[in-house]
């Protein structure tokens, strides 16, 4: 007798929202533990009659038809192996392609379709990947070179506000350093960096490419001047380390 598999429940989330032209969002939310929650975000973005889920969150039935609207969903990229909670249940319901990074730890029972790494090319038209190739654990980005919008997961993250964070948790999050700013995650960099190394090296690399937007998985978007403001945010993180 076969047994259903068991997915994560669909957590508090907004409506999908507009960004750019072909480019949407989703402000959500995740269970950390009881009653601890924290916000987390996906992005969609749609190519011909395809779409593309970046950081997947399962969506409330009323809000994931809205998504089958937009189109077919085509594939799913992990961009950090922090996240992909949700993951199994769209490649399961939607029949997706899986992108992500080898070694994957938190969610390493799904098996990639294809391996994001320094060669392989982005299946969205005029996008490029970026890897934080010094990193313990996979992490990586996402450039929409025709908004100039950067995908990040857990490197950057860019906070405006509490939303969807009980008490509980934004005490623990104020604890490990995070503040309603543009940031560098400070448990992500302390997990990710090498014995003794540094992880300046891909953040001077990333300052190589053109952006200007971002939007991470934590988070409100950041529209204009973010290569500016994320260099002052790398110059102060490293300056102390």
């Amino acid at each position: 007798m076969l047994t259903q598999k068991k997915y994560a429940p669909a957590y508090k989330h907004a409506p999908i929202e507009k960004l750019f032209n072909d480019v949407y969002w989703v402000h959500g939310s995740v269970k950390m533990a009881p009653g601890m929650t924290i916000n987390r975000n996906m992005v969609i973005l749609k190519q011909g009659a395809d779409i593309f889920l970046i950081n997947p969150v399962r969506l409330e039935a009323s809000e994931e038809h809205q998504l089958k609207k937009l189109g077919k969903v085509k594939a799913i990229l992990r961009l950090g192996d922090f996240h992909g909670l949700d993951d199994a249940y769209y490649i399961d319901t939607f029949k997706a392609e899986f992108w992500c990074q080898a070694g994957q730890t938190s969610y390493p029972s799904l098996k990639p379709d294809h391996m994001i790494d320094e060669h392989i090319a982005s299946p969205i038209d005029n996008t490029e990947f970026f890897i934080f190739s010094s990193a313990k654990f996979p992490e990586s980005a996402l450039l929409l070179k025709t908004h100039k919008l950067l995908i990040t997961t857990d490197s950057v993250q860019n906070w405006t506000n509490w939303s969807y964070t009980t008490w509980s948790s934004r005490l623990l999050l104020r604890i490990m350093g995070f503040r309603t700013t543009l940031l560098i995650g400070k448990p992500w960099l302390k997990r990710v960096t090498p014995k003794g190394k540094s992880m300046l090296g891909d953040f001077e690399n990333l300052f190589e490419l053109d952006f200007d937007n971002l939007l991470a998985a934590h988070g409100s978007p950041l529209l204009g001047g973010a290569k500016e403001k994320l260099r002052h945010v790398v110059t102060s993180v490293f300056k102390r380390s």
